[in-house]
């Protein structure tokens, strides 16, 4: 029997999602168009949730697929890919989408829009959880890792640190015209707050 012989590719990444603890998504990327309808991707995002979310292993085959999958406190992350990728390579793109959005979500302050870049003795004294309601509240954090981490299926970043800094960057950097209400404020504060301690 002839083997498969495929060509290597730098598509790895076919979907990266969040779901909260019922199984609703919060957050999901598609790559390809393995599943072109939101109907066909809302039912693989059921599938996935009712084969993983009581299990305690981390890969699983999946409709020809290979999930990679973490949990914590009421979320559950996915990466998945073609069911011939490397699985190492995919959970170091979910390692590293978990653990920056821990170091991003884990402050109390906030700088950066809401991002605080933390030193690498500081991220792994402390415990590395990401719950829903903080994720809520930092949706374009959560998009502008995702956006350093893969780029149309293509794993452009894995190194938490990076990202962290590449996304708090990100955020200084938006023009007036393209910020939140809430960034406007949070910037009017700060140079009311200095004009005043001068």
């Amino acid at each position: 029997m002839e083997a498969l012989i495929l060509e290597p590719s730098l598509y790895t990444v076919k979907a990266i999602l969040i779901l909260d603890n019922d199984g609703d998504r919060l957050f999901a990327k598609y790559y390809d168009d393995t599943y072109p309808s939101v109907k066909e991707q809302k039912a693989f995002e059921k599938n996935i949730f009712n084969k993983t979310h009581r299990t305690d292993s981390e890969i699983a085959l999946l409709e020809g697929l290979t999930v990679v999958y973490k949990s914590s406190i009421d979320l559950y992350f996915y990466v998945i890919g073609s069911s011939y990728e490397n699985e190492l390579m995919l959970m170091a793109v979910l390692n590293c989408l978990f653990d920056s959005l821990s170091q991003m979500l884990r402050s109390g302050s906030t700088q950066a829009g809401g991002l605080h870049e933390l030193s690498s003795r500081q991220a792994w004294a402390t415990q590395k959880n990401v719950e829903k309601r903080a994720l809520l509240e930092n949706m374009e954090g959560l998009f502008l890792a995702v956006d350093e981490i893969v780029d149309g299926g293509v794993i452009l970043e894995s190194d938490p640190q990076q990202v962290v800094h590449r996304v708090a960057l990100r955020g200084e950097d938006v023009p007036l015209t393209e910020q939140t209400v809430s960034q406007v404020l949070q910037s009017a504060k700060e140079q009311i707050k200095w004009s005043l301690l001068r």
